[in-house]
């Protein structure tokens, strides 16, 4: 079982910059892989970035450049660095940990950028 707290949410001006952060407890953290996913009204719920339990990243076409992904495993803990940010990255962000047939989600930070 993992339980995953995502924090770093909040109201942010078009162009300014967010830093979300997972902390994952409960199992082993470096077996995981980690993904952000964002949910905004009215619309599907997306990818936005993963990382490897080996440390290899991936970032959504559309946010590359803006949009990095981080794990510190000492810290059990996974950041996604948004930058530049812009209205339509308003959403409900989620972390997600995968292992296998592993699954888990955390509860999502709600990140709005106004127009």
């Amino acid at each position: 079982q993992v339980q995953l707290v995502e924090s770093g949410g909040g109201l942010v001006q078009p162009g300014g910059s967010l830093r979300l952060s997972c902390v994952a407890s409960g199992s082993i953290f470096t077996m995981y892989a980690m993904r952000w996913y964002r949910k905004a009204p009215g619309k599907e719920r997306e990818l936005v970035a993963g990382i490897t339990s080996g440390g290899y990243t991936n970032v959504r076409d559309s946010e590359e450049g803006r949009f990095t992904i981080s794990r510190d495993n000492a810290k059990n803990t996974v950041y996604l660095q948004m930058n530049n940010l812009k209205p339509e990255d308003t959403a409900v962000y989620y972390c997600n940990a995968v292992w296998g047939s592993y699954e888990y989600w955390g509860q999502g930070t709600q990140v709005t950028v106004p127009s």
